[in-house]
Protein backbone atom coordinates (compact mmCIF):
# COMPACT_ATOMS: atom_id res chain seq x y z
CA UNK A 1 0.00 0.00 0.00
CA UNK A 2 2.87 2.49 0.59
CA UNK A 3 3.78 4.75 -2.21
CA UNK A 4 7.21 5.12 -3.63
CA UNK A 5 8.93 8.37 -2.25
CA UNK A 6 8.77 9.97 -5.48
CA UNK A 7 5.48 9.63 -5.81
CA UNK A 8 4.56 10.62 -2.42
CA UNK A 9 5.56 13.87 -2.96
CA UNK A 10 3.92 14.15 -6.13
CA UNK A 11 1.00 13.49 -4.33
CA UNK A 12 1.87 16.17 -1.89
CA UNK A 13 2.10 18.60 -4.39
CA UNK A 14 -1.37 18.19 -5.54
CA UNK A 15 -2.54 18.33 -2.30
CA UNK A 16 -0.80 21.43 -1.81
CA UNK A 17 -2.45 22.32 -4.98
CA UNK A 18 -5.93 21.20 -3.80
CA UNK A 19 -5.94 22.98 -0.36
CA UNK A 20 -4.27 26.45 -1.15
CA UNK A 21 -7.52 26.39 -4.20
CA UNK A 22 -9.63 25.48 -1.36
CA UNK A 23 -8.56 28.10 1.11
CA UNK A 24 -8.69 31.09 -2.15
CA UNK A 25 -11.88 30.11 -2.75
CA UNK A 26 -13.29 29.72 0.64
CA UNK A 27 -12.00 33.18 1.19
CA UNK A 28 -13.44 35.00 -1.67
CA UNK A 29 -16.68 33.19 -0.61
CA UNK A 30 -16.72 34.29 2.97
CA UNK A 31 -16.06 37.92 2.13
CA UNK A 32 -18.81 38.38 -0.93
CA UNK A 33 -21.46 35.80 0.67
CA UNK A 34 -20.88 36.16 4.60
CA UNK A 35 -24.49 35.12 5.48
CA UNK A 36 -24.84 31.95 2.77
CA UNK A 37 -21.42 30.80 4.39
CA UNK A 38 -22.10 31.12 7.86
CA UNK A 39 -25.91 28.91 7.09
CA UNK A 40 -23.96 26.50 6.03
CA UNK A 41 -21.25 26.34 8.69
CA UNK A 42 -23.77 26.40 11.30
CA UNK A 43 -26.15 23.71 9.65
CA UNK A 44 -22.95 21.22 9.65
CA UNK A 45 -22.45 22.08 13.23
CA UNK A 46 -25.81 22.34 14.97
CA UNK A 47 -25.29 18.89 16.94
CA UNK A 48 -22.52 20.95 18.77
CA UNK A 49 -24.37 23.29 20.87
CA UNK A 50 -20.98 24.34 22.95
CA UNK A 51 -19.18 24.88 19.58
CA UNK A 52 -20.89 27.79 17.88
CA UNK A 53 -20.19 29.68 14.80
CA UNK A 54 -18.42 32.89 16.46
CA UNK A 55 -15.92 30.72 18.37
CA UNK A 56 -14.36 29.36 15.43
CA UNK A 57 -15.93 30.91 11.92
CA UNK A 58 -13.14 33.88 12.03
CA UNK A 59 -10.35 32.03 11.85
CA UNK A 60 -11.24 30.31 8.90
CA UNK A 61 -9.25 30.27 5.71
CA UNK A 62 -6.68 31.99 8.07
CA UNK A 63 -2.87 30.71 7.49
CA UNK A 64 -3.72 28.52 10.45
CA UNK A 65 -6.36 27.21 9.05
CA UNK A 66 -4.10 26.43 5.72
CA UNK A 67 -1.41 24.68 7.54
CA UNK A 68 -3.91 22.54 9.62
CA UNK A 69 -5.32 21.17 6.62
CA UNK A 70 -2.52 20.36 4.76
CA UNK A 71 -1.19 18.66 7.56
CA UNK A 72 -4.18 16.44 7.70
CA UNK A 73 -4.56 16.05 3.70
CA UNK A 74 -0.81 15.03 3.80
CA UNK A 75 -1.50 12.73 6.68
CA UNK A 76 -3.95 10.83 4.83
CA UNK A 77 -1.61 10.17 2.10
CA UNK A 78 0.36 7.84 4.57
CA UNK A 79 -3.07 5.62 5.74
CA UNK A 80 -2.12 2.27 6.20
CA UNK A 81 -5.27 1.29 6.69
CA UNK A 82 -8.47 -0.84 5.08
CA UNK A 83 -11.29 -2.73 6.41
CA UNK A 84 -10.28 -6.53 6.56
CA UNK A 85 -6.91 -5.63 6.40
CA UNK A 86 -3.55 -5.97 9.40
CA UNK A 87 -4.12 -3.64 11.96
CA UNK A 88 -0.65 -1.38 11.79
CA UNK A 89 1.17 -2.67 15.34
CA UNK A 90 1.87 1.34 16.51
CA UNK A 91 4.00 2.66 19.80
CA UNK A 92 1.98 4.33 21.70
CA UNK A 93 3.02 5.28 25.15
CA UNK A 94 1.18 4.48 29.21
CA UNK A 95 0.21 7.44 31.24
CA UNK A 96 2.99 6.02 33.43
CA UNK A 97 5.50 6.81 30.56
CA UNK A 98 5.91 2.91 29.79
CA UNK A 99 6.18 2.10 26.25
CA UNK A 100 4.08 -0.22 24.51
CA UNK A 101 1.99 -0.78 21.29
CA UNK A 102 -2.07 -1.09 20.36
CA UNK A 103 -1.85 -4.81 19.99
CA UNK A 104 -0.31 -5.15 23.53
CA UNK A 105 -4.63 -3.87 24.26
CA UNK A 106 -5.86 -6.54 21.98
CA UNK A 107 -7.22 -9.75 24.09
CA UNK A 108 -7.73 -13.02 22.23
CA UNK A 109 -10.73 -12.70 19.96
CA UNK A 110 -12.41 -9.98 21.75
CA UNK A 111 -12.99 -6.80 19.69
CA UNK A 112 -10.63 -3.45 20.23
CA UNK A 113 -12.40 -0.19 19.60
CA UNK A 114 -9.59 2.44 18.80
CA UNK A 115 -10.67 5.71 19.64
CA UNK A 116 -8.42 8.43 18.49
CA UNK A 117 -8.45 11.93 19.47
CA UNK A 118 -7.44 14.95 21.73
CA UNK A 119 -8.81 17.97 23.70
CA UNK A 120 -11.03 19.47 20.66
CA UNK A 121 -14.77 20.39 21.20
CA UNK A 122 -15.81 18.22 19.28
CA UNK A 123 -13.85 15.07 20.66
CA UNK A 124 -15.07 16.23 24.46
CA UNK A 125 -18.91 16.29 22.91
CA UNK A 126 -18.84 12.87 22.32
CA UNK A 127 -16.88 11.71 25.08
CA UNK A 128 -20.13 11.15 26.94
CA UNK A 129 -21.34 8.72 23.87
CA UNK A 130 -18.25 6.43 23.76
CA UNK A 131 -18.36 6.00 27.19
CA UNK A 132 -21.86 4.26 27.11
CA UNK A 133 -20.25 1.89 24.74
CA UNK A 134 -18.00 1.01 27.59
CA UNK A 135 -20.61 0.56 29.71
CA UNK A 136 -22.83 -1.33 27.33
CA UNK A 137 -20.29 -3.87 25.60
CA UNK A 138 -17.43 -4.03 28.44
CA UNK A 139 -18.22 -7.48 28.93
CA UNK A 140 -17.33 -8.34 25.06
CA UNK A 141 -15.08 -6.03 23.95
CA UNK A 142 -12.05 -3.79 24.79
CA UNK A 143 -11.26 -0.19 24.51
CA UNK A 144 -8.60 2.09 24.43
CA UNK A 145 -8.54 6.11 23.57
CA UNK A 146 -5.56 7.24 21.94
CA UNK A 147 -4.24 10.88 22.76
CA UNK A 148 -2.68 12.20 19.83
CA UNK A 149 -0.94 15.53 18.60
CA UNK A 150 -3.48 18.10 19.96
CA UNK A 151 -5.73 19.54 16.58
CA UNK A 152 -6.63 23.07 17.67
CA UNK A 153 -2.99 24.32 20.28
CA UNK A 154 -3.40 27.37 21.47
CA UNK A 155 -0.21 28.54 19.25
CA UNK A 156 -2.15 27.09 16.11
CA UNK A 157 -4.94 26.83 14.46
CA UNK A 158 -6.90 27.92 17.86
CA UNK A 159 -10.15 29.51 18.41
CA UNK A 160 -12.50 30.30 20.74
CA UNK A 161 -14.19 27.89 23.74
CA UNK A 162 -11.60 25.19 23.22
CA UNK A 163 -8.67 24.04 26.06
CA UNK A 164 -5.82 25.97 25.85
CA UNK A 165 -3.11 23.63 24.98
CA UNK A 166 -0.09 24.36 22.97
CA UNK A 167 1.76 22.17 20.53
CA UNK A 168 2.96 19.32 22.52
CA UNK A 169 6.95 19.85 21.70
CA UNK A 170 8.24 16.51 24.11
CA UNK A 171 6.00 13.51 25.80
CA UNK A 172 6.03 15.37 28.89
CA UNK A 173 3.90 17.78 27.20
CA UNK A 174 1.98 15.50 25.41
CA UNK A 175 1.15 12.88 28.75
CA UNK A 176 0.24 16.41 30.39
CA UNK A 177 -1.84 17.19 28.26
CA UNK A 178 -3.63 13.62 27.82
CA UNK A 179 -4.29 13.53 31.86
CA UNK A 180 -7.25 16.54 30.94
CA UNK A 181 -8.85 13.27 29.55
CA UNK A 182 -8.76 11.41 32.97
CA UNK A 183 -10.97 14.11 34.61
CA UNK A 184 -13.60 12.90 32.36
CA UNK A 185 -13.90 9.37 33.51
CA UNK A 186 -13.16 7.14 30.67
CA UNK A 187 -13.36 4.08 32.18
CA UNK A 188 -10.57 2.40 29.85
CA UNK A 189 -6.88 3.00 29.13
CA UNK A 190 -5.47 5.93 27.61
CA UNK A 191 -2.44 6.00 26.14
CA UNK A 192 -0.60 8.84 23.92
CA UNK A 193 0.91 8.86 20.50
CA UNK A 194 4.82 9.08 20.28
CA UNK A 195 5.97 12.05 19.28
CA UNK A 196 6.30 11.29 15.63
CA UNK A 197 2.98 10.72 15.44
CA UNK A 198 3.21 7.14 14.33
CA UNK A 199 -0.27 5.37 15.03
CA UNK A 200 -1.75 9.39 14.47
CA UNK A 201 0.15 9.23 10.34
CA UNK A 202 -0.68 5.03 10.08
CA UNK A 203 -4.23 5.25 11.21
CA UNK A 204 -4.94 8.79 9.31
CA UNK A 205 -6.54 9.67 12.70
CA UNK A 206 -6.22 13.28 13.30
CA UNK A 207 -8.15 15.19 14.19
CA UNK A 208 -10.42 12.08 15.33
CA UNK A 209 -11.69 8.75 14.31
CA UNK A 210 -12.67 5.53 15.71
CA UNK A 211 -11.55 1.49 14.39
CA UNK A 212 -12.63 -1.25 15.81
CA UNK A 213 -9.74 -4.13 15.41
CA UNK A 214 -10.66 -8.01 15.78
CA UNK A 215 -7.88 -10.56 15.86
CA UNK A 216 -5.40 -8.31 14.67
CA UNK A 217 -7.53 -7.04 11.42
CA UNK A 218 -9.59 -3.85 10.72
CA UNK A 219 -13.03 -5.13 11.28
CA UNK A 220 -14.74 -1.23 11.02
CA UNK A 221 -12.78 1.59 9.88
CA UNK A 222 -14.46 4.98 10.80
CA UNK A 223 -14.64 8.42 8.85
CA UNK A 224 -12.28 11.40 9.93
CA UNK A 225 -13.62 13.84 12.31
CA UNK A 226 -14.85 16.02 13.52
CA UNK A 227 -18.24 15.69 10.42
CA UNK A 228 -17.65 11.85 10.42
CA UNK A 229 -16.96 10.57 13.69
CA UNK A 230 -19.82 8.96 14.96
CA UNK A 231 -19.77 6.24 18.23
CA UNK A 232 -23.31 5.34 16.91
CA UNK A 233 -21.66 3.62 14.28
CA UNK A 234 -19.25 1.34 16.50
CA UNK A 235 -22.31 0.56 18.65
CA UNK A 236 -23.86 -0.85 15.56
CA UNK A 237 -20.76 -2.98 15.01
CA UNK A 238 -20.58 -4.41 18.30
CA UNK A 239 -23.87 -5.18 18.38
CA UNK A 240 -23.82 -7.26 15.38
CA UNK A 241 -21.01 -8.97 16.50
CA UNK A 242 -23.05 -9.52 19.80
CA UNK A 243 -26.41 -10.87 18.31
Amino acid sequence: MGLPQAGLWLRRLWVLFQVALQVAVGKVFLILFPSRVKQHIVAMNQKNPHFSYDNWAPTLYSVQYFWFVLKVRWQRLEDRTEPGGLAPNCPVVRLSGQRCSIWDFMKGNRPLVLNFGSCTPSFLFKFDQFKRLIEDFCSIADFLIIYIEEAHASDGWAFKNNVNIRNHRNLQDRLQAACLLLDRSPQCPVVVDTMKNQSSRLYAALPERLYVLQAGKILYKGKPGPWNYHPEEVRAVLEKLHS
